[in-house]
């Protein structure tokens, strides 16, 4: 696309902010520490069997709605899961748990360019849109940290919300409070279906933000309008558009 779009819809976590970038080395502390008072357990096997089982747990979509709308108890869940499998006591589950959303929420960071990438798009008229799945409480103080929220236009919070992507209200609602239409907005996202395909089935174009560099999963047939690893790479170096 050579033209700035009139509008931009993009996601948080794992888009502007860096979120999920340091999940083994939380789960690596908070695992650590829980064996220095309980010496019975291997944190390094429960390191694996959680993170095994977590990719589990939240690959079923009912789950996954209702654990993103409460994360600590959904990973406490997952905690005392894995633990059992092994035949550990339990009992620090909790504990577990709580340490490694506390980790979480310390180590999420901005992606190197996010805010002054969105800084140029608003300063050349480029209305921006905020869509974030999760808890409003969780979302709100990741939002507040990083005192994003005056670069967008209007920002749709799952919980706040009662509706979370890839529920077409979502973008139906951020068309209509920056009063664009579809063909001239943007979707950015690292989700491919929430973020990308969902918009483009109303007529947007669809970033992909493939940070690691997987490419598309095997067996998708469907592809982003664009992929890029980060969304800096939407401004040139120089600071021109890189369309």
């Amino acid at each position: 696309m050579s033209e700035l779009p009139a509008g931009i819809l993009i996601d948080l976590d794992d888009t502007i902010l860096d979120d999920g970038g340091c999940v083994d080395s939380c789960w690596e502390d908070a695992c650590a520490e829980v064996a220095t008072r309980s010496p019975a357990i291997d944190p390094v096997v429960l390191h694996e069997t959680i993170r095994v089982h977590a990719r589990e747990w939240w690959d079923d979509a009912d789950r996954h709605q209702r654990g993103r709308l409460d994360l600590r108890a959904a990973t406490t869940e997952i905690v005392s899961e894995s633990m059992r499998k092994l035949g550990y006591d339990a009992a620090e589950a909790g504990v577990i748990a709580h340490r490694y959303r506390d980790l979480r929420e310390e180590r999420a960071a901005l992606f190197p360019g996010a805010l002054e990438t969105l800084e140029w798009f608003r300063e050349r008229g480029v209305k921006l849109g905020l869509m974030t799945n999760g808890a409003g409480p969780a979302q709100r103080a990741k939002i507040d940290r990083f005192a994003i929220e005056h670069h967008f236009e209007h920002v749709v919070i799952e919980g706040e919300a009662g509706y979370g992507k890839p529920d077409r209200r979502v973008y139906e609602t951020l068309l209509r409070e920056l009063q664009l239409d579809a063909k001239d907005t943007w979707a950015i996202g690292d989700n491919l279906v929430w973020d990308v395909f969902a918009p483009m089935e109303f007529g947007m174009y669809g970033i992909w933000v493939d940070a690691a560099g997987h490419g598309l999963p095997a067996g998708e047939t469907r592809k982003p309008d664009r992929v890029v690893k980060s969304i800096r790479e939407l401004v040139q170096e120089d600071g021109g558009f890189n369309g």
